[in-house]
């Protein structure tokens, strides 16, 4: 249940330092509660007056006062602690995501990696706050509680002493049993996370060729087993947190049972009785409330071990080439590219070329291998086999600097920050003038939109905030193109999928003028887009199986014109 990890997090000696002295000090509110309150019972069993008792009472109120305002400090010190630690996990983790090593989610799933980043780093922040206090209160407060009962009375400190650790060794046992199976369920939800987003990505695939029932079923399978895993691991949790519960009951039952016959045979006074009456339960205490949260504390364990594993996951970043500024006379060069996903062989054997400011379009059904070329050559992804070459220089990945700042990408779904719409629009360039991103605005067909914005440019757009449509998105995504005349790149893949015909019409006008001076990469599967493009390359199971001009390609008969036939001139 105990990660060592936790003692190398930063500023965890000062916390545990603390969390020590919190302990200690609820132990000794607990002695004083016993203590009062004893000794004011006692006196008045050998009558004394309830007035004169004032004293212990107001000393028992405090003890109980000062007990609670140390568990309000303690729980406020560490849910600004653990929410600092779960921050910073997420962050390491999304800064290896998205700039040390991309390839992560590929490699362990989609699914699996948003699960770490987002209910993940929530199961470690509430991991920190459960594990933390109770390390330290079971190692100290039992302790002195333990030493208090034995000066009260030998006898009932040695049944204190005994049972405490059979209900460890149970505890243990137990432990080894739940701790099995809550890495199953964790490895399950993982699966299932990662079946559910594959499945969703590959939607229309799975729609097109008949079989969406048939991967249905097999989510739903992947979420029995998870369902039935989850069962399994509260079945155990709870017994054992059952089974714990009632040791510890017995045990104060024990002591209160030897306690009665030595009150009656006089080998004990009321006072330390009355005591280690109030003492027992306490001493037990620590121990049932962490076999009360152990399988939460177990989620947020596995959890903290993913993301550990995730960040510390090796690097392969290439190797940074110079590769040259694009230009007029720049030419590009895929020979024998490969790339595969886990189990899948995405791209096979792709070879295309691709000379100065040209336009290239990209086509073919769903599923074809269209957005894993785009993202190759975006340098989104590295591929497994054959290589490049970007105007005479040799690379084995499009994953450079050089080349990455020189491209601006527009896909199905442009992401819109949670910020204003100014501050989406000059995203590429956020020294933009007011002029040129009203300039911009007006060549895309934003201005209806600013119009009826309350706040104009200012208006807070994006997640929670001001929603907008598809055709909207997908204008902002243009105007980042636009300001941003030095990227002499474009890459889109498939920008009008989600768009009605007539939208993706009216976009049509505004996209073709910014293709201008520029190479672009244009992956779709609405044919209506080749005629404006000057070379056409088509895509079937992952490889090329044509490329030329799209006259050339109508008149041959080939596998674009059987694409343009099953097609009849619509969208797939």
């Amino acid at each position: 249940m105990i990660d060592k990890a936790i003692f190398a997090l930063p500023g965890v000696g000062r916390i545990l330092g603390l969390l020590a002295a919190s302990a200690a000090l609820q132990a000794l509110a607990v002695l004083g509660q016993a203590w009062s309150l004893s000794r004011a019972i006692t006196n008045l069993w050998l009558g004394g007056a309830v007035i004169d008792q004032a004293l212990l009472v107001a000393v028992f109120l405090a003890c109980f006062i000062g007990r609670q305002g140390v568990l309000c400090a303690q729980s406020a010190l560490l849910d600004a602690y653990a929410y600092e630690q779960a921050n910073a996990l997420r962050r390491s983790l999304l800064e290896k995501i998205f700039t040390t090593n991309a390839r992560l989610v590929q490699d362990h799933g989609t699914g699996s990696v948003t699960a770490a980043v987002l209910e993940g780093a929530d199961q470690v922040e509430t991991y920190f706050k459960l594990i933390l206090p109770k390390v330290t209160g079971i190692a100290l407060i039992p302790a002195i509680l333990l030493a208090a009962s034995f000066a009260l009375d030998w006898v009932s400190g040695l049944i204190m002493f005994v049972t405490f650790p059979f209900i460890i060794l149970y505890m243990v046992i137990m432990g080894h049993t739940a701790k099995e199976k809550a890495s199953r369920q964790h490895r399950t939800f993982e699966i299932m996370s990662n079946h559910f987003i594959d499945t969703l990505r590959g939607i229309d695939t799975l729609k097109l060729f008949g079989v969406s029932k048939r991967y249905g079923k097999s989510i739903y399978e992947v979420s029995e087993r998870f369902r039935e895993a989850t069962m399994r691991t509260l079945k155990v949790a709870n017994l054992s947190s059952l089974v714990l519960d009632t040791f510890a009951t017995l045990s104060v039952a024990a002591v209160a049972f030897m306690l009665g016959f030595r009150l009656i045979d006089g080998s004990v006074t009321l006072f330390p009785a009355l005591a280690l009456l109030v003492i027992a339960p306490e001493y037990f205490r620590p121990i049932r409330e962490f076999a009360a949260d152990y399988h939460a504390s177990l989620d947020g364990k596995n959890a903290l071990a993913s993301i550990q594993a995730l960040v510390d996951a090796p690097d392969e970043p290439p190797a940074e080439l110079p590769l040259p500024a694009w230009h007029a006379d720049a030419r590009l060069g895929l020979e024998g590219v490969g790339f595969s996903y886990p189990g899948f062989k995405a791209l096979e054997g792709v070879t295309l070329a691709a000379e100065g400011f040209q336009k290239v379009g990209i086509v073919g059904a769903s599923g074809s291998g269209k957005s894993t070329l785009v993202s190759l050559l975006g340098g989104f992804a590295s591929p497994d086999e054959g290589g490049i070459d970007v105007d005479g220089v040799r690379a084995q990945s499009l994953r450079q600097t050089t080349w990455q700042s020189q491209v601006a990408y527009i896909p199905q779904d442009p992401y819109l920050f949670h910020a204003t719409l100014r501050e989406n629009l000059v995203f590429y360039r956020p020294d933009a003038t007011d002029d040129e991103v009203a300039r911009a605005v007006e060549v895309v067909g934003l201005e209806g939109l600013v119009d009826e914005l309350p706040r104009g440019l200012d208006t807070r757009i994006g997640e929670g905030a001001r929603p907008l449509s598809g055709g909207q998105a997908q204008r902002i995504a243009l105007a980042r193109a636009f300001l941003d005349r030095s990227r002499r790149i474009l890459l889109f893949d498939e920008p009008t999928a989600h768009l009605d015909i007539e939208t993706e019409m009216e976009l049509k006008e505004r996209m073709l003028p910014l293709m201008e001076g520029r190479l672009v990469f244009f992956a779709t599967h609405r044919l209506h887009w080749v005629d404006d493009m000057d070379v056409v390359v088509v895509m079937e199971g992952g490889r090329v199986t044509e490329q030329g001009a799209p006259e050339e390609l109508r008149a041959g008969g080939g596998a674009f014109a059987r694409l343009a036939a099953q097609l009849e001139g619509g969208a797939l």
